[in-house]
């Protein structure tokens, strides 16, 4: 017996100890206001991480069992704790392939400030390059409430060729850029846009879609590109920027003038290294005008959608459907500056072309998501839709699929979606561009574009987004701010009170609502047992700030997967390296992203 006893008791502190190993966390982070945000909307004060997942939520008390000799313990100081936000609708890897290149006016608080960047970068871009400004922005930020005018911006950048994108709705050259790609009075614009005449009959250098925007496409896609090097260094800057918002995953829609794979590359350099600092899932967007059903076969033919880890499980780099754009013949162009495109009377074809691409991704199990920013094209879309679902016994309705925008859909319309199990992601694009929509379609239709509360109560999936980062900033506090307030960038009123949601609902649908997007609401968007730990520890209390003061926040520490991607403050230096932007002459380098000061 006493033999026994003693093999027994070496074996069961054995035990003990792995046991005390199994349920010791990885993180813990403590003195904290944790908004779990499960449906009882669940507000605590410690998190536990074990394993890149959440362990556990609860009191200071309760975590602190959890802390065992290799814990690493966070204090949070009393700070405000939230699932990881993730964008619904914005273009990552388009982002980062530009992002070193661009100065960014996104948060420039006067104009003055911005033609003086302008200024400053002319004087370091070196001969073969360009003073760029692409998208980000709305004149109504400024203090002065206004454009620039031509001559201020040849001004400011004398004889280096700039180009300032403004929405999808107009672009601007200088002098410089004009003569660089050798255009003049004679030069044909493409199909639906111009070129800005002056009464002399030369060009001022304004480019205006009406409402096209290939015009603008094609004017950024003339630019001298960046190195694949750079391009892979702008991708590092634009993630870690990202992560310094509290973005932890977001969803690239594509876009025009993105081709995959190729312009993928610094993405996907980052996700075989392991080393993404965010969850990213990406939808393919055709770019062969009238060939999209040729490429959608070829993609659907050498590439597995994958969703939840199950391909690339560790850097979270998935491909997820087709999308945003389907068919060219069935966009709507979002220009709230010229006149709305009507697909039934302008372009002839969009129905067969459209049906067409739904039925190949419906067949081949391929969810989709589709551009559609008018209640009128929503409502033509829908009647393709259901005849494809009732062509193939409901295997649409199967599927993941969801309209992208949808600013001016009717109440008719999202009964109709929510009959085919559709969801719907909107932007903040009218927190950019709301005043020139009011403008044209009256401040009545927009006190409900888009009508979110209405989707909301009839519990429709919804994802929110920027749309980031020509048509708004990728910054997702101001679009936020507008979910909260319905104002835009300029403070100007939009939404009703009726439209307008608790912060809340707005963070429910910065989280667990885009995680649906991706098909990804069990692992992600809330911080409840088993999900990804995926959180950020916010600058102030999103929940108590003044509202004006949500667009000021930031997040002082970001995790991914219960790693550190970024730190600042008391947190700084948590926060792992990055190489310093290339090239030398990049904005980045000076400037930095987004202008908060």
């Amino acid at each position: 017996m006493r033999k026994l006893l003693s093999f027994i008791g070496p074996l069961l502190l054995v035990v003990a100890c792995q046991q005390k190993d199994i349920v010791s966390a990885d993180l813990v982070v403590t003195n904290a206001k944790v908004a779990v945000m499960d449906e009882n909307r669940t507000l605590t004060e410690a998190i536990a991480v074990k394993n890149g997942k959440v362990m556990a939520t609860g009191t200071g008390e309760e975590i602190s069992k959890l802390v065992g000799d290799s814990t690493k313990v966070i204090d949070a100081r009393g700070r405000t704790l939230i699932p990881g936000l993730n964008d619904s609708h914005l273009h990552l890897t388009r982002g980062g392939r530009f992002f070193n290149a661009e100065v960014r006016w996104d948060g420039v608080k006067t104009l003055k400030r911005a033609l003086e960047m302008l200024k400053e970068q002319a004087a370091r871009t070196p001969e073969g390059q360009w003073v760029r400004v692409i998208g980000g922005w709305s004149p109504f930020q400024f203090e002065e409430k206004r454009l620039f005018t031509m001559d201020e911006l040849n001004e400011a950048t004398g004889d280096i060729p700039t180009y300032v994108l403004f929405l999808y709705s107009q672009g601007y050259l200088n002098q410089a850029g004009l003569d660089t790609l050798g255009i003049d009075e004679n030069t044909k614009a493409p199909e639906g846009a111009r070129f800005e005449k002056g009464p002399d009959g030369k060009l001022t250098g304004v480019l205006i879609a009406e409402p096209n925007p290939s015009i603008l496409y094609a004017r950024i896609g003339s630019l001298p590109p960046l190195t694949q090097a750079e391009m892979e260094n702008g991708t590092k800057q634009f993630y870690r920027e990202l992560n310094s918002f509290g973005i932890t995953s977001g969803i690239d829609a594509g876009g025009g003038g993105h081709k995959f794979p190729k312009d993928y590359a610094g993405t996907k350099a980052l996700a075989d290294a392991g080393e993404m600092p965010i969850r990213l899932s990406y939808y393919l967007f055709p770019q062969n005008k009238g060939a999209e059903y040729e490429e959608f076969q070829e993609w659907m033919a050498n590439n597995e959608v994958g969703h939840n880890g199950e391909i690339h499980l560790d850097h979270g780099y998935e491909l997820e459907g087709g999308g945003e754009f389907l068919a060219w013949s069935a966009g709507d162009f979002e220009n709230f500056l010229a006149p709305q495109p009507m697909l039934n009377r302008d372009r002839p074809t969009w129905r067969k072309d459209l049906k067409r691409i739904v039925r190949l991704h419906v067949d081949n199990g391929w969810p989709f998501r589709i551009h559609a920013t008018y209640g009128e094209t929503i409502s033509n879309m829908l009647d393709v839709f259901e005849e494809v679902n009732e062509e193939t016994g409901g295997k649409l309705a199967s599927k993941r699929w969801l309209f992208d925008h949808a600013e001016t859909v009717q109440v008719k319309d999202l009964e109709r979606i929510k009959a085919l199990n559709g969801g719907i992601a909107i932007q903040a694009r009218m927190a950019y561009a709301g005043e020139y929509f009011v403008e044209r379609y009256g401040a009545e239709k927009a006190k409900e574009a888009p009508p979110v509360k209405k989707m909301i109560e009839m519990g429709l999936p919804v994802g929110a987004g920027t749309d980031g980062t020509r048509v708004a900033s990728y910054n997702p506090w101001p679009a936020l701010y507008w979910l909260v307030t319905g104002k835009t960038v300029g403070d100007f009123q939009l939404a009703s009170e009726e439209n307008q949601l608790s912060r809340e609902e707005a963070l429910n649908l910065y989280t667990k609502g885009s995680a649906w997007v991706s098909n990804e609401e069990t692992v992600k968007g809330t911080l409840e047992n088993g999900m990804y730990a995926d959180f950020a520890i916010l600058s102030n209390d999103y929940f108590t700030v003044p509202e004006k003061q949500i667009n000021d926040l930031k997040s002082v520490l970001t995790i991914v997967g219960g790693n550190v991607v970024y730190g600042a403050e008391e947190y700084s230096e948590m926060s792992p390296s990055i190489p310093e932007p290339i090239p030398n002459w990049s904005p980045v380098k000076y400037f930095g992203g987004y202008q908060s000061k």
